[in-house]
């Protein structure tokens, strides 16, 4: 592993973690700023702040299947 590149808990994620992670994934763009607004939309966060990249999947198929 790169000395700079450190492991990361898909269990507890910053928003910016998770924006990498999932723009790593999709190959396409996504922004902390993205990830901001679905938390702010009710994404599900820890009591500390932090994502899991489950649930934040999870809650965005959902949200996504409640669109018309």
């Amino acid at each position: 592993m790169d000395a700079d590149r450190q492991p990361v808990n898909p269990a507890a994620l910053t928003a910016a973690e998770a924006a990498h992670l999932l723009a790593a994934a999709s190959g396409r763009p996504v922004t902390e700023v993205m990830v901001r607004d679905a938390i702010d939309a009710g994404a599900p966060l820890a009591a500390d702040g932090r994502l899991n990249l489950v649930e934040l999947m999870a809650w965005l198929e959902r949200t996504l299947a409640e669109k018309p």
